[in-house]
């Protein structure tokens, strides 16, 4: 069985037109989730909270895109 991780972050921008952090010691990890469905559900009420501040900004990282499943495990895979 395959495990889709999806990590849901967000923090204030410098411009709203660019996907640039004001301060990445200030970024807000919301959680990791297993499905998108539930990254979605978490990122929209994150997003919600902060409506009225024009830069701040959350998103959905999918964690499983980070890895290719088909290549064999790195060194620091092996210590698990």
């Amino acid at each position: 069985m395959v495990q889709r991780l999806h990590l849901v972050f967000g923090g204030e921008l410098v411009d709203p037109q660019h996907n640039v952090f004001r301060n990445v010691d200030d970024i807000d990890i919301v959680g990791i989730f297993p499905d998108y469905e539930s990254a979605y559900k978490a990122w929209k009420e994150a997003s919600h909270r902060t409506v009225d501040n024009a830069h701040q900004r959350y998103f959905i990282a999918h964690l499983h895109r980070l890895r290719d499943e088909e290549s064999p495990g790195g060194p620091t895979e092996e210590l698990g």
